[in-house]
């Protein structure tokens, strides 16, 4: 019952600034804007962490969630994510990240408890700051850049046209993955969404 009653933190991981708005990388950003519309919740600076945030519920009733956009850059977002856990005595088991995954292909979504970072800088500085890997992410498929295009390039720029046309519905999806998550429990989230085992 202790756990129903502690808050969420739903962090998405992204990039703050126009020209990093529709990135592969800012699926996170897009993902906790969306859930923050579903709830009614308006993102504001937060006077303890370098961080937008947003604050709601998930349904009547519902647990207390706390949506979080870090404003320091990818490769830096630890540090507000544990400053906001903190802040909001967050369980570490009940962070969650929405990311992007290059491991995946485009169109696929997998949610998993702890684990590896699979070399993304945001998984990375989070796992450092908290001292843990042991949080939920969600990992919004990208798929590997085309050629020999640097991942890092590839993660920094926009979705293709043809991807653009479903970029909507899997945020879409990412945020009822998350939302699943908080209300239903991380098993039930595998099963419903691709059977996904996470790797």
């Amino acid at each position: 019952m202790a756990e129903e009653l502690q808050p969420w933190l739903l962090v998405g991981l992204g990039n703050p600034g126009k020209e990093y708005a529709r990135n592969r990388h800012n699926v996170g950003f897009m993902a906790a804007e969306l859930v923050a519309e579903r709830i009614g919740a308006k993102f504001g600076r937060h006077r303890r962490a370098h961080a937008e945030v947003a604050e709601g519920r998930l349904g009547f009733g519902g647990p207390k969630l706390v949506l979080a956009k870090p404003l320091t850059y990818m490769n830096l977002s630890g540090g507000p994510v544990a400053a906001l856990a903190q802040f909001y005595k967050v369980p570490v088991g009940q962070v969650i990240a929405v990311h992007d995954e290059l491991d995946i292909p485009y169109g696929q979504l997998r949610v998993k408890f702890g684990g590896g970072e699979g070399g993304h800088n945001g998984l990375r500085s989070m796992s450092k700051s908290l001292g843990t890997k042991d949080y939920v992410r969600v990992r919004f498929g990208v798929g590997r850049p085309p050629g020999r295009q640097d991942p890092a390039d590839y993660v920094l720029s926009d979705f293709s046209a043809v991807e653009r046309k479903e970029l909507e519905f899997l945020v879409d999806r990412a945020a009822d993955v998350a939302e699943a998550v908080v209300i239903r429990g991380l098993e039930w989230a595998q099963n419903a969404y691709h059977g996904a085992d996470g790797r």
